[in-house]
C-alpha cells in the first residue's frame, strides 16, 4: 500500500504556460520533445509496470481559480501538502483529553493518506480538460444524484463507492465498504485518497489492467473481437482495444445498472452505469511519465461528453494485494452496531 495525499484546494489565481496540445491523444507536451518510447518483443509501445496516479490536482476546477497556476502557486500548493503531512506524523498529545462517551471518534486522520503527490506537470487547474471550464457538463433532466451521507432508506441501489442509504443490510452500503468495487479504481481510473496505483501487464494480443484497490484486473483483448453481448452487464463494463500509433485505446461498455455514470470518489453518484460509453487512452510520454485519458459519453446523464487527462507517474515498488474481503470488519462492524443500536431502542420502548 502507498500513502498519498489530499487534493488541491487552495483559491487560484492568474497564471500561464505555453502548450503544444495533441488533440487526437489530448495530451500536453513540451514543443519539440520527440522522446521515443521502448517497445516490447511484440513491436508495441512498453506501458508495462505500476503507475502512481496520486495528485493534489482536483478533478473540477475551483470556481475562483485561473485554467493554470504559475510556478509560485503550484510550489506553495505543493509546500503546503508537505508541511501537512509533517504534522500528520508528528506524535500524537498523549496527555489529550478523551473524547465524551458515545463521541464520533471520526474516520481516518492525514497519517493514512499517501504522501508525496504534487499538481500535474502542466499546473493545470483541473483534471478535466473539455469542456474548456474543466466543470463537468450540466446534467439531463431527472438524473438521480446520491451524494455521501445524504442517507435515504429508498434510494437504491446504492451506487456511491462510500456511504450507503442506511444499515438495515449490506445492500444498503457503498460498493467499497461491500469490496465490489474500489472507491479510484473505476474504470475511469480517478485519483483519491489512498491506494493509487495500477500495474499494466502486456502480451501480443492483450493488455492486463490492474488496479491496486480493491485488486480487480481488466483482461483487455486487442485481436479486434467484439464486444459481449449488450445484455451481458459487468461491473467493470466490458473493455475492447487496440493500438493508435503509439497511444493504448480503450473502449468500455455494458457496465451495469449498478454502477454510477460517474462518481466524485466518495462524495456522489451520479446517475446510472448502464448507457456509459467510456474511452481511455493510455501513452507513455517519457521514461517515468505515461499519460492517462479518459472520455465519458452518456447522453442519458449528461449533456454532452467530458474528457480528463492524469499524468502518471513511474513507481519503482511492487503492488501488494488488496485483500479487502479477508479484513473487511468495516461491514460487519456497521451493521452489528445497527443491530445493537435497534435492540436498545426496542428495550428502551418495552420498560
Amino acid at each position: 500500500m502507498s500513502r498519498t495525499r489530499p487534493f488541491l484546494a487552495a483559491a487560484c489565481t492568474a497564471g500561464a504556460l505555453a502548450l503544444v496540445v495533441f488533440p487526437a491523444a489530448g495530451l500536453a507536451q513540451a514543443a519539440g520533445d520527440q522522446w521515443a518510447p521502448p517497445h516490447t518483443v511484440d513491436g508495441q509501445p512498453d506501458l508495462q509496470g505500476v503507475w502512481d496516479f496520486r495528485t493534489l490536482t482536483p478533478l473540477e476546477r475551483p470556481s475562483n481559480a485561473a485554467e493554470v497556476l504559475s510556478a509560485e502557486e503550484a510550489a506553495k500548493v505543493d509546500s503546503d501538502a508537505v508541511a501537512a503531512s509533517e504534522a500528520a506524523d508528528a506524535p500524537s498529545d498523549p496527555d489529550r483529553e478523551p473524547l465524551p462517551e458515545g463521541g464520533d471518534v471520526g474516520a481516518y486522520n492525514r497519517f493514512w493518506f499517501d504522501s508525496g503527490a504534487r499538481v500535474v506537470d502542466d499546473r493545470r487547474t483541473s483534471l478535466i480538460v473539455d469542456p474548456p471550464n474543466g466543470r463537468l457538463p450540466e446534467l439531463q433532466d431527472g438524473v438521480k444524484v446520491q451524494f455521501f451521507g445524504d442517507d435515504k432508506p429508498s434510494d437504491r441501489p446504492v451506487r456511491l463507492r462510500v456511504g450507503g442509504v442506511g444499515l438495515d443490510g449490506p445492500e444498503d452500503r457503498g460498493l467499497s465498504e461491500r469490496c465490489l468495487l474500489g472507491f479510484n479504481a473505476g474504470p475511469p481510473i480517478t485519483p483519491g485518497g489512498y491506494n493509487q496505483n495500477v500495474q499494466i501487464f502486456q502480451s501480443a494480443d492483450h493488455v492486463a489492467i490492474l488496479t491496486e484497490m480493491v485488486h480487480d484486473t481488466r483482461i483487455v483483448p486487442l485481436d479486434g473481437r467484439a464486444h459481449l453481448d449488450g445484455e451481458i452487464r459487468q461491473w467493470m463494463g466490458n473493455s475492447r482495444g487496440w493500438w493508435d500509433g503509439d497511444t493504448l485505446v480503450v473502449e468500455t461498455r455494458n457496465f451495469t445498472d449498478k454502477t454510477a455514470s460517474f462518481g466524485r470518489n466518495v462524495v456522489s453518484a451520479i446517475g446510472s452505469g448502464r448507457n456509459v460509453h467510456l474511452v481511455e487512452r493510455f501513452r507513455r510520454v517519457s521514461t517515468d511519465t505515461l499519460h492517462y485519458e479518459f472520455t465519458v459519453n452518456d447522453p442519458k446523464t449528461f449533456k454532452s461528453p467530458f474528457t480528463a487527462v492524469i499524468p502518471m507517474k513511474k513507481s519503482g515498488l511492487p503492488l501488494f494485494e488488496y485483500a479487502c474481503h479477508e479484513g473487511n470488519y468495516g461491514l460487519h462492524n456497521m451493521l452489528s452496531g445497527a443491530r445493537a443500536a435497534e435492540r436498545e431502542a426496542a428495550t428502551g420502548a418495552g420498560e
